[in-house]
């Protein structure tokens, strides 16, 4: 920043919220709790090893990106995703010079870095694998060290309420605010692109365009370019940037511009101007004016919000933050003007001024800030509604300190809501030994980059050995609340990721087994609640929600495989019926899948040839190698509902496989009419029908099948109470496994992340290379794969043998394993695998496996 400002070695002990410091210690372990640590592997000083770590940026896909500094080696950037941290991505970046800055799109796809040598790069997955990236992109202001980065703003802006919790409507919970993307193309859609500001007081624009092709521009802040040692970004609802920017001291004014980009003439254009400025209260205060010489901390408090910003100050030994607001004043009017005689409808001139709203005592020096990313709403309502119910996500900022204690602050009245004591060692304040090694050992460990997931509930922090931690932090910030008010928490949570579609990992990470149940229950309930149209967006969302959160728990991690088999069993059913096709073009509204719907709902004959008949069996006329190349997909069905139809004999209690489907009226029904689709096809293509192993040559197994699904089918209907399945259907069940051969399914993939893992409250200390072999905490079931056991490609549905030679990708939500190329090279297989490329079944990404792991 100018000065140095030095290390500091000494150990300062944390101001005691009691009087009892180890009371304190106990009270404040329910907000923070460290959930695991990765470091890098021990290795000799000759060797390279990481040293300082330098920025770090949390995905809404739960992918964080960290640098460290490698002696004598390129600068690095290092990608995990939260569920595998050990499986760490890192990249040659090619810059130069320090990277300075990390910054993540708003689809959390693509990432951006700036160094110190006015390089830019745009990252983006390589084959969507979320360890394998490359540069696409890049723009650059030679020898023009980057300070501050940010991805334009595409216009879509939620409002988090916490008022309307209780509310049955997803729209009034979060509610779409009006808000213009920073730049438009023709049309109204958002044009894609960055933004970044300079050491020398430049502020650089690149322009993604249509056709791939980049776009740059530069220009000054003001007329008088200085030296910008800190900078950050918002962006306000009319379209506008606000850039804020301080040369680093104190005594200096902290200065604020517009920036407002078009295009005209297929040229970029910049325009600036400069806003209203402020001092730091500190440098005002007689006692305080030299104690902090340098700002070494400048940050808007939210991306949207450009009229609050937070500011630290700091010297060798401490700290002190201050919190501002930009506030629309009235202008005072000079005497001579007060007594002439007003002009009607004339308004008292205003002015925008900045206007402190507090600030804090002398602290710890400070070395890391992270802000929340939760777009709760601030308002007066809201706010009271929050401190009634405890509701605390998005309502704090951390502190990282140079003691290794982390302190989260309200976001505007400064206060503390909770501590975390050490980033290397979890020993109590009031442990005097521990204070005395410390003095003596050197510096404390501490943070150099921490951020907030997206939805508050975690922290990640990067510390000064290159260590990676994840923390949890308590919803409630460690208050004791009632089991339902913490349901509704962590359930009002997880509808915000169902409809942003960001990823829930950081939410699952406060769920306990005994809350599995009672989440997925009242989940479904508000989900029914919702219009038909809501319902149709979010209908395999919720499923995959349902599926993570009863793996988390013994007693319903059956339920898991029920919901893994859904998903696949809904995205097979929209396969199959997209083939169909209307014989005439002058068709009615309804498409052929719809009529089919719509006459097997109707028709309740347990005879599969006399469903068909009503029918119009040309718009299921195919040619065969789309059949044929389904085949697996159909092989599929037919032995899912052999096995669900062999089962029910054995579905006693809800920790059986399959349970989920007796009393599922709409997939019974989705079964029944793909057994239909079947049976068509089969009369056109006989190879396309599913293979059965039966005991009598005679035996008719679809028409068996689709008599016993009709039956249980029966029992189920949406249009009826439900029914327990009669004994005549149970006995002529019993009697399938002697008529027919009942495969296995394992459609359950492995649980080898770290989420069932931390469930114990423990922490993890893992190392980045080496995959977790701690035991996880649930049993298997009795679906999962055993070691030595075939492979399943869990998308096509084929085996893989024991030992797969094919390179294989994974699921880092579900942990679903399919094969990295296609082994089927006809167009309907590939347009099949073309619908899993960016995203797994259940939406969450792809990672290459590694050959040890296969």
């Amino acid at each position: 920043q100018g000065m140095d400002l030095g290390g500091n070695s000494r150990f300062c002990k944390p101001r005691p919220l009691f009087k009892d410091v180890r009371s304190q210690f106990f009270f404040c372990g329910g907000i923070m709790e460290l959930a695991y640590v990765c470091e890098w592997e021990k290795r000799p000083k000759s060797t390279h090893c990481p040293s300082i770590p330098l920025v770090c940026s949390w995905s809404c896909r739960n992918l964080v990106a960290f640098t460290t500094d490698l002696k004598n080696v390129s600068h690095m950037i290092h990608i995990i995703d939260t569920e595998h941290p050990w499986d760490v991505f890192s990249i040659n970046s090619g810059h130069t010079e320090v990277i300075s800055c990390l910054e993540w799109d708003q689809s959390g796809s693509r990432l951006l870095s700036a160094d110190g040598d006015g390089q830019i790069k745009c990252w983006s997955m390589s084959d969507h694998l979320v360890n394998s990236w490359e540069s696409v992109l890049s723009s650059s202001l030679d020898g023009d060290p980057i300070i501050a980065l940010s991805w334009l703003h595409n216009g879509v802006k939620l409002a988090l309420h916490v008022e309307m919790s209780g509310s049955t409507n997803f729209g009034e919970k979060f509610s779409r605010v009006k808000f213009s993307p920073s730049l438009t193309l023709f049309g109204g859609k958002p044009m894609e692109g960055w933004l970044a500001v300079t050491v020398s007081g430049l502020v650089t624009v690149s322009l993604l365009k249509p056709g791939g092709a980049l776009l740059t521009a530069s220009e000054s802040l003001c007329r008088l370019r200085g030296r910008v040692a800190l900078a950050d970004i918002a962006f306000t609802g009319g379209g506008n940037i606000v850039v804020a920017a301080t040369d680093g001291s104190s005594s200096s004014p902290v200065q604020f511009y517009k920036v407002v980009v078009s295009v005209v003439s297929e040229k970029c254009r910049i325009d600036t101007e400069l806003l209203p400025s402020l001092f730091l209260r500190c440098t005002t205060d007689p006692l305080r004016r030299e104690k902090y010489p340098a700002v070494t901390h400048l940050k808007f408090l939210t991306r949207e919000n450009s009229e609050q910003v937070l500011l630290c100050a700091s010297n060798q030994n401490g700290s002190i933050v201050e919190c501002w607001s930009l506030r629309k004043e009235g202008l005072p009017v000079n005497n001579i003007f007060q007594h002439r005689s007003p002009v009607v409808g004339e308004k008292q001139p205003t002015i925008l001024k900045w206007r402190i709203l507090t600030t804090t005592s002398d602290l710890e020096r400070v070395s890391a800030v992270a802000l929340p990313k939760l777009p709760i709403s601030i308002s007066n309502t809201d706010l009271k509604v929050a401190s009634d119910t405890k509701f605390c996500p998005g309502l704090g900022l951390a502190l990282a300190f140079h003691d290794g204690s982390i302190h989260i602050l309200h976001r505007l009245s400064l206060h503390t809501m909770g501590v975390f004591y050490g980033a290397s060692s979890a020993q109590r304040p009031g442990d005097e030994s521990a204070i005395k090694r410390q003095r003596t050992a050197g510096p404390a460990v501490h943070f150099k980059a921490l951020q907030f997931s997206w939805t508050s509930l975690a922290l990640a922090g990067v510390d000064n050995h290159g260590k990676l931690h994840m923390l949890r932090v308590s919803p409630s910030m460690g208050q004791v609340l009632e089991m339902n008010t913490t349901l509704r928490h962590l359930l009002f949570l997880l509808e915000y990721c169902m409809v942003t579609g960001y990823d829930w990992w950081d939410v699952l990470l406060h769920v306990q087994p005994s809350m599995v149940h009672n989440l997925v229950e009242k989940l479904h309930e508000e989900y029914m609640r919702q219009n038909q149209a809501l319902q149709q967006v979010l209908a395999t969302r919720i499923v995959a929600v349902k599926a993570s959160l009863c793996k988390l728990s013994t007693a319903t991690a059956a339920r898991a495989c029920d919901f893994h088999a859904k998903l696949l069993l809904i995205a097979i059913s929209s396969t199959l019926k997209s083939l169909l096709r209307p014989h005439v073009l002058n068709t009615p509204d309804k498409s052929p899948g719809d009529r089919l719907t719509e006459i097997c709902a109707k028709n309740t004959d347990t005879d599969i040839d006399k469903v068909m008949i009503n029918l119009k069996t040309e718009e299921f006329v195919l040619d065969g190698p789309p059949l044929q190349s389904l085949q697996q997909l159909i092989q599929w069905v037919g032995d899912f509902v052999l096995y669900l139809l062999a089962n029910l004999p054995n579905q006693g209690s809800m920790v059986r496989p399959g349970f989920g489907f007796m009393r599922d009226g709409a997939s019974l029904g989705m079964l029944r009419e793909m057994l239909v689709m079947i049976r068509i096809w089969g009369l056109l293509k006989p190879g396309c029908l599913p293979t059965f192993t039966a005991t009598s040559d005679t035996q008719d197994s679809m028409l068996l099948l689709f008599r016993l699904l009709t039956k249980l089918w029966l029992c189920s209907r949406d249009d009826g109470a439900p029914q327990d399945p009669d004994d005549s259907l149970i006995d002529e069940c019993c009697l399938l496994p002697s008529q027919l051969l009942v495969p296995s399914m394992d459609w359950l993939p492995v649980n080898d992340g770290v989420m069932v893992k931390l469930q114990g409250k423990h922490p993890l200390r893992l190392q980045f290379g080496k995959a977790s072999s701690l035991p996880s905490n649930a049993p298997p079931t009795p679906l999962e794969v055993t070691p030595g056991s075939q492979r399943m490609d869990n998308l096509r549905c084929v085996h893989m043998g024991v030992c797969p030679t094919e390179e294989s990708k994974a699921c880092t939500r579900c942990g679903c394993v399919t094969m990295l190329r296609s082994p089927n090279k006809t167009n309907a297989m590939k347009q099949w695998e073309q619908r899993w490329i960016k995203n797994c079944l259940c939406g969450g990404l792809w990672r290459r496996i590694p050959p040890t792991f296969t």
